[in-house]
This record gives C-alpha cells, sequence and structure tokens, in this order.
C-alpha cells in the first residue's frame, strides 16, 4: 500500500512546524502556511493589522503634553516647522526642513555644547517612546557638556535640527525622529549627529543610528555608541563620512544609570 505524500498546504497534528525556532530570530515575516493557493487568514489578518499601525505611526499626531509631563518641569522649548499641518508635512519634505518664522523668533543664541531635538517625522509614534527615555540615558553620559533645554518640534524632518541650532547657538544637534515604519517595525527612531550644523547642511556631514526599538537597538546601547560619537565629534571638530564608528561594543545595558532628569542646564539663556 502506497504512503499518502503529507503536502505543507494541509494541517497536520504530528507535522513539526520547521520555522517555529527561525522565527524567534527575526521579525520578519518567514515560513508563511497557505491553504490551497492563498495565504492562510491569520497570517492575511497580521499583515493587515501591520499596514494598519505603519499607517497610524504616521499620522497620528505627536503627544507634546506628554512628552512636558515625562520632562518632570525641567526646560523645554516646543517648536514647529513650516508645514501647517500632516498632509502638507508628507507633500512637502521642504517645509518640513525649516522653522516656522514664530517658532525661530523666540529661540535665543546661548553657550551650548549640543541641543537634543525630538521630532514626530515619519513616526510620532516611535518618537513618543524612545526620545525621552534616550535623551535620559544621555544625561549621565555627557556630564561636563553644555546641554540646551530639549526641544520638542513638530511636522519636523532631520534638516530641522540644523536651523535649531544654529538659533540656539549650540556646536551640534542630535535629532531624534521617527523613522518611516515598516510592516514589522513601525516604532523605530533615528538620531542624527551633526557639528557645526547650518541651514543647507548635507546629509553626509550627518552620523546616523538607526533601528532604535525594543526589537534592534536598546536604549541603553544606542546611548552608549551616540555618547561616543559625540565625543569624537568634540575632539575631531567634525562629523558625517569624516567621522568613523569605531565604538566599542556595549559591556551591558547597566552599563551606566538612567538618570532621574537632574537639572543640566547649566546657564538658562534660553
Amino acid at each position: 500500500m502506497t504512503k499518502k505524500p503529507v503536502f505543507p498546504s494541509e494541517n497536520t497534528e504530528t507535522r513539526p512546524d520547521v520555522w517555529q525556532d527561525l522565527r524567534a530570530l527575526t521579525r520578519a515575516r518567514i515560513g508563511l502556511g497557505r491553504s490551497g493557493n492563498a495565504q492562510r487568514t491569520s497570517d492575511v489578518l497580521t499583515f493587515q493589522a501591520a499596514h494598519a499601525q505603519a499607517r497610524d505611526a504616521v499620522h497620528t499626531p505627536l503627544d507634546v503634553q506628554a512628552m512636558l509631563a515625562q520632562m518632570n518641569g525641567m526646560p523645554c522649548l516646543c517648536v514647529r516647522s513650516r508645514a501647517d499641518d500632516r498632509p502638507t508635512y508628507l507633500r512637502r519634505p521642504d517645509l518640513g526642513r525649516r522653522l516656522a518664522p514664530e517658532s525661530l523668533s523666540f529661540l535665543q543664541k546661548g553657550e551650548w555644547d549640543v541641543v537634543f531635538v525630538a521630532a514626530d517625522g515619519l513616526s510620532s509614534v516611535a518618537t513618543q517612546k524612545g526620545a525621552i527615555p534616550l535623551f535620559r540615558a544621555m544625561l549621565p553620559r555627557l556630564k561636563d557638556w553644555r546641554i540646551a533645554p530639549l526641544v520638542i518640534a513638530t511636522q519636523g524632518r532631520v534638516a530641522l535640527g540644523d536651523e535649531i541650532a544654529s538659533a540656539l547657538g549650540a556646536r551640534m544637534v542630535v535629532m531624534m525622529i521617527g523613522e518611516r515604519p515598516g510592516l514589522s517595525v513601525a516604532d523605530s527612531m533615528g538620531v542624527y549627529l551633526t557639528y557645526a550644523p547650518y541651514v543647507g547642511c548635507p546629509d553626509s556631514a550627518r552620523n546616523c543610528l538607526s533601528n532604535i526599538h525594543p526589537h534592534g537597538l536598546p536604549t541603553s546601547g544606542a546611548a552608549d555608541k551616540l555618547a561616543w560619537l559625540m565625543k569624537e565629534a568634540m575632539r575631531m571638530q567634525l562629523t558625517g563620512v569624516g567621522l568613523k564608528d569605531a565604538a566599542p561594543d556595549s559591556a551591558s545595558s547597566d552599563t551606566l544609570p538612567e538618570s532621574p532628569l537632574p537639572a543640566i542646564v547649566k546657564d538658562q539663556h534660553v
């Protein structure tokens, strides 16, 4: 008697899922099952849910008040770009790179080594979750630095940080911004470091850390690498293609304690 073959599309209780261990190692959709010539209903629904999460990440407004509450009364500035609303922001990237006139008018020059900017970018969800924790993690790593008040920017692109830093007189800017969401991660944040920023600064003059989220680069690891890059940038007086990432691997996620957000602004000029 010929043994009936077992096809991948058949559901059998005894057939092991050979993809199970591999799925635990990646967020990618691998080893998807099928029902006849179509995907399984569960996989289709999971895909549609991920697509909805990506759309929400782009269109959900940044909750500025919630971020201010997380700052516990620490100095913080709120600005916006020249894009008046989200549809304009998505259609006109150029407007997201420049400050609205009313925002630029109240930024006053000071003597700062760095300014951190938290911008919504293309995933406000990522900024909402990751910007303040990363800012907290950086404080004990930059104890002797003159750090300007945190700037929260809405409808912002990466280059918006250049104009903010120039207006504040900061020697460098750290732009923390939501990255374009994908179908596996909708809350990924990127960080762009620029020394001596100015309006029109090219992207080749920046260093970037990306994929900062719970399933990617953790906050502590990003803070370790960012602190190394910042100190090297200050020593070499440059960022971008001339600053190579030779930072040692983080020994532990608990290398430095998370800061309870102490008073770091030494001269409150702003």
